[in-house]
């Protein structure tokens, strides 16, 4: 079984005791800075490893409560698997509380346990009453029915109760997607000394490995991941639902900030402007008005923006999903389905919620028929989901698009039959604008390699497939080289594969230089010198050497004796037919070293290369002619 990887998250209001568990739980404290043990409260988004064996890995977000640091809770909230709700028996629900159930509701945050702490504060006959209590809050909730534990954290009674509930709960639930291109939306950015930028987060789709080639959006810089860490410890990859620390080359800590999302592909898309379904909470505290501004939070970004409603000029109560729009301030990265939150900015409080239709959205006219196209566009024709699910995955099996689409096998089966979807390999499927985008994106790796190799007749096929397998998968480019091959735009020579019209040759920088160097070892016929004299004595550098002699055999203008001696091709063919018109049809090896005038240094290689080209055959001490 692959191995699944999960973090969860501790959020619930301040002081109700979510630091003192996690370090119950874990043994870390996630209280990190000077300034959050000072005033005993956390401020930025605390970390830990909580469990880890051969089929699962979980570690935990503690999430800052205070009303203050809501933007590092939804930051550190938008990227769990599962949330412990923490509720202290002494206080019960706080506001803090709701407003944190609302978040997580609009998040589509569905897996939940709730923790009920500090009970040796309270006597024994109270829990039932903020059980009580706890249930009422929570109904019509994502945690209407979500399990509750007693903890005590300090005496740590509960705690392993707690700890195998959420890796029962986890090992049932299906982790984040592995197979899409890598995204990581940055949480924290800092420096350190003599490895230079890091930046943390939580991985939230596909996989990075250590080396790899990524993009900072929305600010389209390249950058590469020189070091990975999770969890303290260095990793050669990291996958979806990791915590993970990577050290970037390539850009300096000052360029970056919380919000940014490290991508490997390009396919995801930079907005401003949004179609979105949004839900508001039930208790809003002021009007909200067409073109108002608000502060979106989605991922570990917040981007001020004004909200646009097409049916109303206002709403204050609405429990029904509202179709409308999200015009941004500045540029973020996104795309269909994920899910953000909607705050005032003053006074703040939290609006509402919901998920991104649209990632480019247009100017549209105000009125029902707006409303009506955008309903549409949320729905989606089956087509456009199997798209958008292919686009993103690049290759999918008949039942990952099931999962992917929520369609069924019917509904599938009969829009595969469209030309714009294209089966390989006998199982999988992808689009015949990606196998196009890919067949030129190959052709431009091999004629870059092209140039900078000349000699060589193309790249070693298992190395192109690799050069691109993190953005790709490799059953898909052995497809779309191997059709490349058939359709005569590539060719294959061995295990190299090249452009189809291209030719290996000498740079022409060093064609003279080489020229003079075949001369002369055509001039010294069968009494050659070492090959590589030849070479260093026409000035052509030792970084050449090993190509040029590759590219001269493979051409077919020397002929190798052994790894040293060389001979130029036409005095090699003329020997071969001397040799031949001065001996019978077989010979021994005195006879030909008396015809070719050749000592046994030169003679017995020769003979050994007539045998291995099969114009000879060795039969004990004589050689036989074919």
């Amino acid at each position: 079984m692959e191995k699944r990887f999960f973090t969860i998250g501790m959020a619930g209001h301040i002081d109700h005791g979510k630091t003192t568990l996690t370090k119950s739980l874990t043994n870390v404290d996630t209280d990190r800075l000077k300034e959050e043990k000072e005033r005993q409260i956390s401020i930025e988004l605390g970390f830990a490893p909580l469990y880890e064996d051969n089929e699962i890995q979980i570690s935990v977000i503690d999430v800052p409560g205070h009303e203050r640091f809501i933007r590092q809770m939804i930051a550190g909230v938008a990227g769990i698997d599962l949330v412990v709700l923490v509720v202290a028996a002494d206080e019960g629900v706080m506001p803090q509380t709701r407003e944190h159930l609302d978040i997580l509701g609009f998040l589509g945050i569905k897996n939940g346990i709730v923790a009920i702490t500090k009970i040796d504060r309270v006597e024994e006959e109270f829990i039932d009453l903020v059980k009580e209590d706890i249930y009422g809050e929570l109904e019509g909730t994502v945690f209407e029915r979500a399990p509750f534990v007693l903890v005590d954290s300090l005496s740590g009674k509960g705690t392993e109760e707690l700890k195998k509930l959420i890796i029962s709960e986890l090992s049932e639930q299906n982790m984040r997607d592995v197979k899409g291109a890598f995204r990581l939306p940055i949480d924290q950015v800092f420096s350190v000394k003599g490895q230079g930028t890091v930046v943390r987060g939580t991985v939230y789709e596909g996989m990075v490995e250590e080396g790899q080639s990524l993009m900072i959006m929305p600010k389209g810089l390249e950058v590469r991941a020189r070091q990975l860490q999770v969890h303290h410890l260095p990793a050669q990859k990291a996958h979806a639902g990791q915590r993970v620390a990577i050290n970037l080359s390539g850009v300096a800590k000052d360029d970056l900030v919380r919000g940014d999302v490290l991508v490997s592909s390009e396919h995801f898309i930079v907005t401003k402007t949004m179609d979105v379904a949004i839900r508001v909470v039930e208790d809003l505290d002021y009007m909200v008005k067409q073109r108002m501004p608000i502060k979106l939070h989605l991922g570990t970004a917040e981007v001020m923006g004004r909200i646009v409603f097409f049916d109303r000029n206002e709403l204050k109560e609405e429990n029904e999903e509202i179709l409308c729009q999200l015009r941004l301030d500045e540029e973020i990265l996104t795309k269909r389905g994920d899910r953000f939150i909607i705050r005032r900015p003053s006074p703040q409080e939290t609006i509402g919620g919901g998920w991104v239709i649209d990632p480019r959205g247009d100017k549209y006219r105000f009125g029902l028929q707006t409303v009506e196209e955008l309903e549409k566009k949320k729905a989606g024709t089956p087509i456009e989901r199997m798209n958008a699910a292919l686009m993103e995955a690049k290759s999918l099996t008949l039942n990952e698009l099931m999962k992917r689409t929520a369609l069924d096998e019917e509904t599938l089966r009969t829009n595969l039959k469209n030309e714009e979807f294209v089966m390989f390999n006998g199982k999988e499927y992808t689009l015949l604008t990606l196998i196009s985008e890919l067949k030129t994106d190959i052709g431009n790796r091999l004629a870059e390699f092209h140039e900078a190799q000349p000699m060589k007749p193309g790249m070693n096929k298992a190395e192109l497939i690799q050069s691109m397998s993190k953005d790709f998968p490799r059953a898909l480019l052995e497809y779309v080289v191997e059709k490349g091959i058939l359709e005569e735009d590539f060719k294959r020579k061995e295990q190299f594969v090249g452009k189809a019209e291209f030719q290996p040759h000498v740079p022409k920088s060093w064609q003279k230089r080489t020229e003079n160097m075949l001369s002369k070892l055509k001039d010294d016929g069968l009494k050659v010198l070492y090959f590589k004299e030849y070479l260093t004595n026409a000035g052509i550098p030792e970084t050449l050497i090993s190509d040029m002699k590759r590219f001269l055999e493979t051409s077919g203008m020397i002929v190798p004796l052994d790894d040293q001696y060389f001979y130029h091709v036409e005095p090699f063919n003329n020997a071969v037919e001397r040799l031949r018109q001065k001996t019978g049809a077989e010979f021994e090896v005195g006879e030909a070293k008396d015809v070719l005038e050749l000592s046994r240094k030169y003679i017995i290689p020769f003979l050994e290369r007539l045998d291995e080209k099969g114009i000879t055959n060795r039969v004990e001490n004589k050689r036989i002619w074919q």
